[in-house]
């Protein structure tokens, strides 16, 4: 039997920018077979349209292991 290499470990580099975040109060989402599309907006009082502030594109796989990472933990358990 062959053995699979070792996963390696690796960093994942974060800007100030993105560090910071963006606030969203609203989501909308779309999909086809190939891929999820997530867009982030924020509704204000007294704006007509809310506004997108950052669009995630993700495959479906990522997609089902988003949403199973949210179901395991604490947000999934949350009582509105």
């Amino acid at each position: 039997m062959e053995q699979q290499p070792a996963a390696q470990p690796f960093e994942i580099g974060l800007n100030e920018r993105e560090a910071e975040g963006i606030y969203s109060n609203l989501v909308f989402i779309a999909h086809s077979p190939s891929e999820v599309i997530l867009d982030f907006a924020r509704a204000m009082p007294g704006l007509q349209k809310p506004r997108v502030f950052a669009r995630i594109i993700m495959t479906p796989a990522h997609a089902k292991s988003l949403l199973q990472a949210l179901d395991q933990k604490s947000i999934g358990k949350l009582r509105w």
